[in-house]
């Protein structure tokens, strides 16, 4: 379904055409690709032509997912040589989308690379403090050079340079899409981390992170079921709300710090996790804890950041998780909580087609974050361009 996107008048407007974006989330559970057309702006439809996930292979997400849980590169020639595979299996990704879609490369003007983050450690995260930082891993000149084309990466390090957190980056393609003259809305993401969107009808776009959505669920549930999700909560739904252990798991103090913030796996891991633990405590219990922790730290940063929200638009792994999903709306009984296939959104594609967007902006010369949500100096052209 294609959707109209308001765009302010510039004198270097939007590059129509087709472009593909790619991204792979805190959970490392794959490599989210979408092929996306956009016609011209200033006013510009943008429409999914075709979304895939493409797994990794064994070794290589495991390794991702014990570097996103706190892991250490073991060498200055393993972070080098992971930087090359994960850029071969984006550019991999690529080709299989375009073959996918029945398309050539040379129809795509722009690729929008994520990467795959390895540490995301903004203001005011636990460093040196006058240091921060956010790495994304995926070559941009071997993309370029294995897909064929122009290629757009290293989205984030702009936006930290002018003093903002480097995400969430999403928020200004949900405002595009999604806003509302009508009423007050909020757009979920729920990857390994949630985050918001916050679109009142009028007013300032904002965002933020809100703490775990998926990570902690998924790696719990890996290392006791030996499955990288629990699929529909089922796991969860087999054990009881621990009280004393979701105390102990919001008396985090990050839950209590205002926007903007943000945050990732490697804060919020089983290390995190297995310190607050008595040691006692049975599985399914601990699975339905932090289920309730997810959907706890979601209701209360909107109520608190945006108490008379109307509907919220869920998208990312966690809308497959109807527990999650349906407790979210238990807890905000005076909003519509929705999936945004609803408003014609594949709900798995929504941060790879955002992607999409950041490189046809990046080529365009035009500002991909919102400094609102990020807390930068200012807007900022995001994006490295590497040639095809």
């Amino acid at each position: 379904m294609p959707h109209r996107i308001s765009e302010p008048a510039s004198e270097n407007p939007s590059e129509p055409g087709l472009y593909l974006g790619l991204i792979s989330g805190t959970s490392a559970d794959g490599i989210d690709a979408a092929l996306v057309r956009f016609d011209e702006s200033p006013t510009a439809h943008c429409e999914l032509l075709l979304g895939r996930t493409y797994a990794w292979s064994p070794e290589l997400r495991a390794r991702l997912v014990e570097l996103g849980q706190g892991g250490d590169a073991r060498s200055l020639e393993e972070l080098g040589t992971l930087d090359v595979q994960i850029a071969e299996a984006f550019a991999d990704a690529a080709r299989r989308l375009i073959a996918d879609a029945g398309v050539d490369a040379a129809q795509v003007r722009a690729l929008g690379s994520h990467g795959q983050t390895v540490r995301h450690r903004p203001a005011g995260a636990r460093l040196d403090g006058v240091h921060p930082f956010s790495w994304q891993l995926g070559d941009g000149h071997v993309i370029a050079e294995r897909s064929g084309i122009a290629t757009v990466a290293d989205f984030r390090r702009r936006d930290i340079a002018a003093g903002g957190h480097g995400a969430p980056l999403v928020p200004a393609f949900h405002a595009a899409l999604l806003h509302d003259a009508d009423e007050d809305r909020a757009v979920l993401n729920l990857g390994g981390i949630a985050n918001f969107t916050l679109l009142p009808a009028r007013g300032d776009v904002r965002g933020f992170d809100t703490g775990p959505a998926n990570a902690l669920m998924d790696a719990w549930c890996e290392r006791h079921r030996g499955q990288p999700f629990d699929a529909d909560g089922a796991f969860a739904a087999q054990g009881t709300v621990d009280a004393g252990l979701l105390a102990r798991l919001l008396d985090e103090p990050w839950f209590a710090l205002p926007p903007p913030k943000s945050s990732g796996r490697e804060q919020f891991q089983l290390q995190w996790l297995q310190a607050r633990l008595r040691g006692d405590e049975a599985p399914a219990d601990v699975q339905a804890t932090l289920l309730e922790l997810s959907a706890r730290t979601v209701a209360e940063a909107l109520r608190a950041q945006q108490p008379r929200t109307a509907r919220v638009l869920a998208c990312g792994g966690g809308v497959r998780n109807t527990r999650l999903l349906a407790r979210i709306a238990a807890l905000l009984p005076d909003a519509l909580v929705e999936s945004t296939v609803a408003h014609g959104l594949d709900p798995d594609f929504v941060e790879a087609m955002a992607f999409a967007w950041l490189a046809r902006q990046a080529l365009a010369g035009l500002p991909g974050n919102v400094p609102s949500v990020t807390g930068a100096r200012g807007p900022r052209v995001l994006g490295v361009l590497y040639p095809a």
